[in-house]
């Protein structure tokens, strides 16, 4: 019976987990790849140095997760990509708190690429 309150608690967190933050928008990277040259929006990898240097999508700036977000501009939309979409939607949230209106997380990260 333990096993399956368990199970029942890790679902729950996982979906939790999963669940976009309130106000942030979440695109595909299908959906990126027509967005790239979007003159309206601030493209924002949030990964290592060492990551974005191994692979990375032109015209994306590195900002690692932890960093000082404040500077970034307020009057374009954000698209933020990390390796997985995990870190991403982390920093989705640092922007929204950071009163960013505009926020937008690319599900599946760069696992999901295909460029």
């Amino acid at each position: 019976m333990e096993w399956i309150v368990v199970a029942a608690a890790l679902v729950i967190f996982y979906i939790l987990r999963m669940r976009g933050a309130k106000g942030v928008n979440a695109i595909t990277t299908a959906e990126l790849k027509d967005r790239l040259n979007d003159k309206n929006a601030f493209f924002l990898d949030v990964r290592t140095q060492g990551e974005f240097k191994g692979r990375n999508i032109r015209g994306f700036k590195n900002i690692p997760l932890g960093s000082d977000f404040s500077k970034l501009p307020r009057d374009k939309e954000i698209i933020v990509i990390c390796q997985s979409g995990m870190r991403s939607q982390t920093a989705c949230k640092q922007l929204k708190k950071l009163g960013y209106a505009n926020v937008t997380n690319v599900r599946g990260g760069m696992n999901s690429w295909r460029g």
